[in-house]
């Protein structure tokens, strides 16, 4: 079985204009796409109610899959951008599921393999707080099995940060360790440090149990320590920039706001 738990340090450490540090422990499922349904773990189903739900529609979807699965809407988003995906390929899914209902995911990827289990690409899929998300590939690994981009943001994540910044993307492909780092650059300098590290366990009920009673009500726990951590930021007085403020550079945008005007995917 491809599918697995991590359980993961976060780290957040903003050096400009003010310097400010936070980490924090939670735990994420890695989900291979093709093995979901075949799951037997009694605390997590597939879109129905349970503890843990995965639900198709809180992830990547695309004009015209908005009925389909998640592993239809990404291979239907890389046909988009010159990529198909082969037969017998499969991808890897790093995310939170639904906890009693409800569901709030900062980021999560898209690992997609060949039918030989070569690395292809990935898709990081960042979330905001007003539900919007937005995709962002990155086409093929280094030789290392690292992937890696440098791109313009164009999204709005968080009221403390430019839109005028660019995503620093160094993802490692998952096996028994999570490697991932995110760094908000600007220009050649980078202003925040983002990073997601984990080792693997294995997914079974008694291993998801255990990572339940450890952290409970895990995206509970994740939107809260966002807001009180945007609320030191605020006590420092660091810049704020309003969503409104800067709709025209928030482009691609999925699931779209109301305080931007809706824009093709």
């Amino acid at each position: 079985m491809n599918s697995c738990l991590y359980e993961c340090d976060v780290m957040h450490h903003r050096l400009e204009p003010k310097v400010n540090q936070f980490r924090y422990r939670i735990f994420m499922f890695s989900l291979d796409l093709d093995e979901i349904d075949s799951l037997r773990i009694p605390l997590f189903s597939r879109n129905r109610w349970n503890l843990y739900e995965f639900r198709d529609r809180d992830h990547l979807t695309i004009a015209g899959f908005e009925t389909k699965s998640v592993k239809e809407n990404v291979i239907g988003y890389l046909a988009q951008n010159g990529i198909q995906f082969p037969p017998g390929g499969r991808i890897q899914f790093v995310t939170l599921p639904r906890v009693l209902g409800y569901v709030f995911n900062p980021v999560s990827f898209y690992f997609c393999f060949d039918a030989a289990g070569s690395p292809l690409c990935a898709v990081v899929q960042v979330g905001n707080t007003f539900r919007e998300m937005k995709p962002y590939l990155i086409p093929a690994p280094t030789p290392d099995g690292t992937f890696r981009l440098i791109t313009p943001k164009h999204f709005y994540v968080s009221p403390f940060s430019a839109l005028d910044l660019s995503f620093d993307f160094k993802l490692r492909v998952p096996g028994d360790v999570l490697d991932i780092h995110i760094d908000d650059r600007d220009g050649e300098r980078r202003v925040l440090l983002s990073a997601l590290t984990g080792k693997r366990a294995p997914l079974t009920s008694g291993r998801l149990l255990w990572l339940t009673l450890k952290y409970p009500l895990i995206t509970l726990k994740v939107i809260t320590l966002i807001h009180w951590h945007a609320f030191i930021l605020w006590l420092k007085r660091l810049p704020f920039h309003r969503k409104s403020a800067h709709a025209d550079m928030q482009r691609d945008v999925l699931k779209p706001h109301s305080s931007i005007a809706p824009k093709a995917p």
